[in-house]
């Protein structure tokens, strides 16, 4: 690095220590400088950001700034006044590793302090977050061992060789992992759910989805059962995700009723069940459909909507018993199937002599499932 010619006759007139002094206090001044005024700069920019994300970027960055303006000021008065350090180590090719080191290390631990402070936004999904910050980390230790090796005049071309291969059995070895973590990444990119959705597996299971990370996604049974599935797996499989794109849910309760039954009076009865039911929306209004003519009922249908996808069962369960206990009171009749059943008997006498009765006998029951 060149100075200004009078700093150098400026310098040059003081003693060895004291010229050191002066320069390495100038680049900690410089380094206060440079804290102050981007500091400032930053936090007008960044005042929209939400969270501490920003102020834990300027703190973290600032002891990497110190220190990489002091190791310089090191090397500009050490080469100045011609002081050998007394290793064996290029000066100049050893201060700029002790700063990528520095700097490396300092960007690594940043990773590691947003990526638990980053807030949820509709541009990074918290989920996420520790995948992100375990490719930036990858990614900064790469680039700074790049840099080093650079640096150092150090041929690079049979280390690429050597992580060819050993890439291949790492990814021979590691190929589940590999498979989960990328299909975490495809879950995300997708959007396929997200924490606290509600999802139909395709083995049938149903729950919460309580936690996603880099090799799993945990979801909450109704029956408070946890279920770990390896994210490949899920990506692969057909997926019933039960909040999106609303957490409004239709639910169906099926009615059977007896032929004769006044169907538009049934109608009037169940609109007003599902009505005084706390569960059920206003909005979509509930209605009922008349699907078929059964065997043995005029089958009916309610749709109503419940604002949450965990809220199904009890609503279902709150709205069979309203109309059960409803048909009861105004007499009207949940049929069930009847069955006719004839039996004939013929035969010879029997051991004792007697004789079966002649002719066939019928015998009528009636049965219900």
């Amino acid at each position: 690095m060149q100075l200004d010619r009078p700093v150098v006759e400026l310098l040059a007139g003081l003693p060895a220590w004291q010229g050191i002094a002066v320069i390495f206090v100038g680049f900690l001044a410089l380094a206060a400088l440079v804290h102050t005024l981007g500091d400032r700069f930053v936090r007008q920019v960044t005042t929209r950001i939400d969270g501490d994300v920003d102020d834990i970027v300027l703190r973290s960055l600032h002891t990497a700034l110190y220190v990489s303006l002091g190791l310089v000021g090191a090397y500009v008065a050490t080469d100045f006044y011609d002081i050998s350090p007394g290793i064996a180590v290029p000066l100049e090719a050893g201060t700029l590793s002790a700063i990528i080191l520095v700097w490396m290390v300092t960007l690594i631990h940043l990773g590691r302090r947003v990526s638990t402070a980053v807030p949820d936004s509709k541009y990074v999904d918290r989920q996420m977050v520790p995948i992100l910050q375990n490719v930036w980390s990858a990614v900064v230790s790469v680039v700074g061992v790049f840099l080093l090796l650079v640096l150092w005049n150090i041929d690079i071309t049979p280390l690429l060789a050597s992580a060819g291969i050993v890439g291949i059995i790492v990814g021979l070895a590691a190929r589940d992992t590999l498979a989960n973590f990328f299909g975490s990444l495809s879950l995300y990119l997708d959007g396929t759910y997200r924490v606290g959705d509600y999802v139909v597996l395709e083995s049938g299971e149903r729950g919460r989805v309580e936690d996603i990370s880099v090799r799993s996604t945990v979801v909450r049974t109704r029956d408070d059962i946890l279920v770990t599935v390896p994210n490949a797996t899920l990506n692969s499989a057909a997926i019933v995700n039960e909040s999106t794109p609303k957490r409004k849910r239709r639910i169906r309760v099926p009615i059977g009723v007896a032929y004769g039954t006044d169907i538009d009076d049934l109608e009037a009865l169940l609109l007003e069940l599902a009505e005084t039911e706390g569960l059920v929306q206003d909005r979509p209004s509930p209605r009922v459909r008349f699907r078929e003519f059964g065997d043995s009922a005029l089958n009916f249908e309610l749709l109503c909507w419940v604002s949450n996808p965990a809220l199904t069962a009890r609503a279902t369960h709150n709205l069979n018993s309203a109309i059960y206990r409803r048909f009861q009171a105004d007499g009207i009749e949940i049929p069930y199937p009847k069955r006719d059943i004839s039996m004939s008997v013929s035969g010879t006498a029997d051991a004792f002599g007697h004789a079966p009765d002649s002719g066939a006998g019928e015998l009528s029951t009636d049965g219900g499932r």
